[in-house]
């Protein structure tokens, strides 16, 4: 029985034997996630087009400097004029850090871009090419343990752009009752915000991860199990809230450069 049984695992020299494209998925994923870096850094550094009343940039709101234009801001200007190398530093600067950061740092993102870029692993039954892993015990990523407090700074983000897309039900001299394509631009990409932060991971652990029984906490037990319904569709939400937030500064540059008109239901 010895010559039959081997304790050691069958040599294969293939980095893998599928046959499909798995390559397929890794690939959209890294183009998909370097488009939205080059425009969202083009976008960061132009530093204009990104408010035309009523309607703001989500990649812009809250406006915090004092190159803001009148009416940006929700939160006053505290960061004044601030230069880096002699060049006024973008507003968007101030605000980007902190969504960049919860979706950098999201389980499901983590997945996407571990898979694609670095190719660990880049699919299913398929080798990757590095030799060893410490996983998340070292830097930098380590630094992926802070997802739980950007999940919080995200959650007043998306507070603030709520906000933004009730002020967008004025129209352009400040009257309410109104409503524009601007308006339902901002409501969906908040929306869509929402639901990406609530379907989030932290979210359901936070909600009802550390309690020892339910039947103590309905209220809660009730919230968890509304929450671990999106938690199935999170990585939807992953993707569809990320185009959500770049057409939504698409429509916003768009109407504040001139090219289109924000047309106005009633």
């Amino acid at each position: 029985m010895s010559g039959v049984f081997s304790a050691t695992r069958a040599k294969i020299s293939e980095r893998t034997l599928r046959t499909d494209r798995w390559w397929l998925q890794p690939a959209i994923t890294v183009a998909v996630l370097v488009s939205f870096i080059i425009y969202a850094t083009f976008r960061a550094f132009e530093s204009k087009y990104y408010f035309a009343e009523p309607l703001i940039s989500p990649f812009y709101s809250p406006c915090l400097t004092s190159t803001c234009p009148e009416g940006a801001s929700l939160l006053g200007k505290p960061f004044g004029t601030v230069a880096l190398f002699g060049m006024a530093i973008s507003p968007a600067l101030f605000i980007l850090i902190f969504p960049l950061g919860f979706r950098l740092t999201c389980y499901y993102y983590r997945k996407a871009y571990y898979r694609s870029f670095w190719q660990s692993p880049p699919a299913c039954a398929v080798a990757e090419p590095h030799s060893t892993y410490t996983g998340e015990t070292k830097a930098p990523l380590i630094l992926q343990n802070g997802h739980r407090y950007f999940f919080f700074a995200g959650l007043v983000f998306n507070v603030l752009l709520t906000i933004d897309a009730f002020l967008a039900f004025r129209n352009e001299e400040g009257h309410w009752g109104h409503m524009s394509v601007g308006t339902l631009v901002l409501l969906t990409n908040a929306t869509l915000l929402w639901l990406y932060s609530a379907s989030c991971h932290t979210c359901r652990h936070t909600i009802g991860g550390r309690l020892r029984h339910f039947s103590k906490h309905p209220v809660r037990y009730k919230l968890w199990t509304w929450v671990s319904i999106l938690n199935h569709k999170h990585p939807t939400f992953a993707w569809i809230s990320l185009f959500g937030v770049a057409l939504a500064d698409v429509y916003v540059r768009a109407v504040a450069s001139g090219s289109i008109t924000n047309f106005y239901f009633f």
